[in-house]
């Protein structure tokens, strides 16, 4: 496009389409979130795997031949090799997970947990992105009941660490090996039975996966879920214990849950315990803020030995719209506790901020040689409790002023070499 100069303007280019910029304070508010669930998964036995954004196609073609993550919503490319291999970007983290435990034979069992962005080309809404981001833990290596306890508990301690009070909890059993043949073909043949009451897209999911249509939403669909089969009609006996064994070890924790005999997992690989974390707060049929389950089956299916496994994700971005929706973990101010203030040019600036930033204090300055009045509504806009002003005068005499932010504040010369004492000694006060 040609303007008036007869320099050709250049595009303004924008994050692509289902992705967005993370800026300043939100971006702080997202790592305080993950640091958060650090901490609560380290303190429970986890460690951190970071595992590549992109993996052999073939590791989440396992997730489902049927699956619309599979089918419609992976991102895939060729990369350079001769021959090119076929690779995808990941959009969970089981599979990667399971993949790294098949390759890796690491202890049993194998507790770890993980953060980062996964990929899935589908349809932008509130809360759901192309690029987005979970938080998740996974423990490798025994079906004990109690395993699954302790993953569905740190979930809940993590809502209630971030201040949430309106998340439930649904629990299910979608069976093992020997129960689900039998309860698959009972309810294929009774959505088949009203297949004309379904949605349209219920319908095609039927065809492909009958299970997958009890995760439908829509309004259509519901009065035929309502009635269909449910799997604790069809639990085989050690099924049925290990669900009972998991219901009584949450009542010991008195965490309150709710049994949802229709509930599953938008994945194929889920066993036996299923659980989904939802968010009242949020008024939208799209609340679910996290879940998983068991996948006894994953390793063995990525190559390795025949593993059990539970764990869970929760997505970032629609915990965030519910603490926003409850009123809580609001993003934190930037730690800026000193800003200096310099209008006598050279380098003291720069010395004075290195020598609080080596003491442990979050500090900021101004540049361009702004004037003192400008550089003053600067600082206070950073919101620092304390300015440290170094102008002319001081500089010749080896002195700084430190000024008290607050509200009726004062200020006083201090020797430069004392600048750190003067500063902490009026954040301890505020403190």
């Amino acid at each position: 496009m040609a303007v008036a100069s007869g320099v050709v303007a250049q595009p303004l280019f924008r994050a692509p389409v289902g992705t967005r910029d993370l800026l300043p304070p939100e971006s702080a508010r997202r790592r305080r979130l993950v640091a958060v669930f650090a901490d609560l998964a380290e303190r429970t036995g986890f460690g951190l795997l970071e595992s590549p954004i992109f993996e052999d196609l073939g590791v989440f073609q396992r997730l489902g031949a049927d699956n619309e993550v599979v089918t419609k919503e992976l991102f895939e490319f060729f990369d350079k090799g001769d021959p090119p291999r076929h690779l995808a970007l990941r959009p969970e983290l089981t599979a990667s997970v399971c993949r790294a435990f098949a390759e890796h034979r690491p202890t049993q069992p194998w507790k770890i947990w993980y953060s980062g962005p996964q990929f899935r080309y589908e349809r932008p809404q509130a809360g759901r992105y192309r690029q987005f981001d979970q938080v998740g833990v996974e423990t490798l290596g025994t079906d004990d009941p109690h395993a699954d306890v302790e993953v569905i508990g740190l979930g809940l301690r993590f809502y209630e660490a971030l201040g949430m009070k309106q998340v439930r909890l649904l629990i299910n059993s979608l069976g093992d090996a020997t129960s689900r043949p039998a309860y698959d073909a009972a309810l294929a043949a009774y959505l088949r039975s009203r297949r004309d009451e379904l949605s349209e897209q219920s319908q095609i999911t039927l065809e492909r996966n009958p299970l997958r249509v009890l995760d439908s939403k829509r309004e259509q669909d519901q009065p035929v879920i309502a009635e269909a089969p449910v799997m604790a009609d069809f639990l085989s006996g050690e099924s049925a214990e290990h669900f009972v064994a998991v219901r009584a070890g949450l009542d010991s924790l008195d965490a309150a849950y709710e049994v949802s005999p229709r509930l599953v997992r938008g994945l194929d690989y889920y066993t036996r315990t299923t659980f989904e974390f939802v968010a009242d707060a949020l008024d939208t049929a799209q609340n679910a803020v996290g879940g998983g389950g068991r996948y006894d089956g994953l390793v063995e299916d990525l190559g390795g030995p025949a593993t059990p496994g539970i764990g869970f994700a929760l997505g970032v971005d629609r915990i965030l719209l519910a603490c926003d929706a409850e009123g809580t973990f609001a993003a934190a101010p930037a730690p800026v506790e000193v800003f200096v203030v310099d209008t006598a040019g050279g380098q003291s600036a720069a010395v004075l901020c290195d020598r609080l930033r080596q003491a442990g204090l979050g500090v900021d300055r101004a540049f361009d040689g702004r004037s003192m009045k400008a550089q003053m509504k600067r600082a206070d806009r950073s919101g620092a409790a304390v300015a440290v002003i170094i102008g002319p005068d001081e500089q010749a005499e080896g002195a700084v002023t430190v000024r008290d932010m607050r509200p009726g504040g004062g200020q006083r010369q201090v020797a430069s070499d004392d600048v750190v004492s003067a500063v902490t000694e009026i954040l301890a006060e505020e403190a």
